[in-house]
């Protein structure tokens, strides 16, 4: 019986640990969550601005650009998933890769081959345990982006959109990551960059019924929107790193609180299971010692006859 309270107890301080573990870490994930949707909300402003100065460039203009204009027959897709570096954070980067699971295959249904481009070690994990193709990747940053590393995401994706070649060329880029909703809600979605809806632009800039101005453009319209090209790309990603950083710090504490909550009931049923074998090891000694008193106690009243 003492063996059994010895097990019990060293598993209270195991789980004990744990817990301290999952409670730092926890409160670690609270703390960066609010210096992300600080981050957030400082992006959000620039970007939504820099939407509006292409959507006006295009509606004041009939140049045909890979920002705003669709290809007749677009044949090559590049899709960039974000993911996190760090595990611990619930079903966070398992939803993603979902989302770009099922946006992948609708792509591919329409008949166009995808190109796969992936921010974070989950991701890069996932696919390559598969053995498929990607073609770039970025680690290292994803609990904490900066716009470098956005510019750094960008880089080639920009490249591949302004490459006529169809061997090499996107007709088409798309994002998908989290979007953080609230600290309990945090939901993957998948957008399009390119070609820019213009409708779907001014709904998001809150224009829809603005009546925008005549423009001039100098030197000509094709190079403001080669100028505002890598901008709003770049804007885009950052933005979306941010809202994923985010995303992934809430999930982070809520999975972390569910381990320490769960590593508290633990301890309390070891707790009462420890109890229980303590007591059944008290009651065992005073049964023994009642029953050698009294064997005693018989032996001297036969010795005494």
């Amino acid at each position: 019986m003492g063996a059994q309270l010895r097990v019990y107890k060293r598993r209270i301080r195991s789980v004990t640990a744990t817990k301290k573990i999952t409670k730092a870490m926890e409160m670690i994930a609270a703390s960066r969550i609010v210096k992300a949707q600080r981050q957030v909300a400082a992006s959000t402003p620039y970007a939504t601005e820099l939407t509006r100065a292409v959507t006006a460039v295009a509606t004041g203009s009939t140049t045909k650009h890979p920002l705003t204009t669709e290809a007749e027959a677009p044949a090559r897709a590049a899709v960039l998933l974000i993911t996190s570096d760090r595990g611990l954070a619930g079903g966070y980067s398992s939803n993603a890769i979902k989302a770009a699971e099922r946006l992948t295959e609708r792509l591919r249904g329409e008949g166009k081959e995808v190109d796969t481009y992936i921010v974070g070690r989950k991701g890069v994990a996932y696919y390559g345990f598969r053995e498929r193709k990607v073609a770039e990747s970025w680690t290292g940053f994803t609990d904490s982006p900066t716009y470098a590393d956005a510019k750094r995401v960008a880089a080639p994706l920009i490249e591949t959109i302004q490459t006529e070649m169809a061997e090499s060329g996107a007709d088409e880029l798309h994002i998908v990551f989290t979007e953080f909703v609230s600290m309990m809600t945090q939901s993957p979605v998948d957008n399009r960059m390119l070609p820019l809806s213009l409708e779907k632009a001014q709904e998001e800039t809150g224009g829809k019924d603005e009546i925008l101005p005549l423009f001039d453009f100098e030197p000509s319209a094709e190079d403001v929107l080669d100028a505002l090209l890598p901008r709003y790309v770049e804007s885009r990603i950052y933005n979306a790193l941010l809202q994923s950083a985010a995303s992934e710090h809430a999930a982070r504490r809520r999975a972390m609180k569910s381990a320490t909550d769960n590593a508290g009931d633990l301890i309390k049923s070891l707790s009462r299971l420890a109890n229980a074998a303590r007591q059944a090891e008290i009651t065992q000694e005073i049964s023994e010692i009642v029953g050698g008193s009294s064997a005693l106690a018989d032996a001297t009243a036969g010795s005494d006859k």
